[in-house]
């Protein structure tokens, strides 16, 4: 039967990452550990879960500020339920599908024209003309198909 608990090595093995990352994500808040009583970090297994979830939004371009605060509305003092993670999974579909169009807008665009209002490209005639998207504010308004 495996411990209840996992070394920060064996936390940072099972994550791949390094234990210096789970040190820094504690220093934010955004997982806990049990302290032994000669100091040493021990993690529940529900770390696992969460620091898988905090690599992949990295990974997506996600801040940390925003992911912490989300991490937030789950328990800290135990495993969230399966119904816990679900309502957490459905709140972060709005900001996730708006990230997927995004980088589609991107995938999609770059090579012509990203809306910028720069008028360094032929397209921009079309796509700007008049240079209508510095009226929208600073940055690319053409990705998403909103501006």
């Amino acid at each position: 039967m495996e411990p209840e608990y996992l070394t920060i090595s064996e936390t940072a093995r099972r994550a791949g990452i390094k234990a210096s990352a789970l040190r820094f994500y504690e220093d934010l808040g955004l997982i806990t550990s049990e302290r032994t009583a000669g100091g040493q970090r021990r993690y529940a297994r529900d770390v696992l879960r969460r620091v898988s979830f905090i690599r992949a939004a990295q990974e997506v371009g996600l801040h940390l500020r925003e992911i912490n605060e989300s991490l937030r509305t789950l328990p800290a003092e135990r495993a969230p339920t399966k119904e816990e993670w679900e309502a957490f999974a459905q709140s972060w579909r709005p900001r996730l599908d708006h990230q997927i169009r995004t980088l589609e807008g991107i995938r999609d665009r770059l090579a012509g024209c990203i809306g910028c209002g720069c008028q360094s490209l032929e397209s921009c005639q079309i796509f700007n003309p008049g240079d209508t998207a510095a009226d929208l504010g600073p940055g690319a308004h053409f990705l998403v198909g909103d501006g």
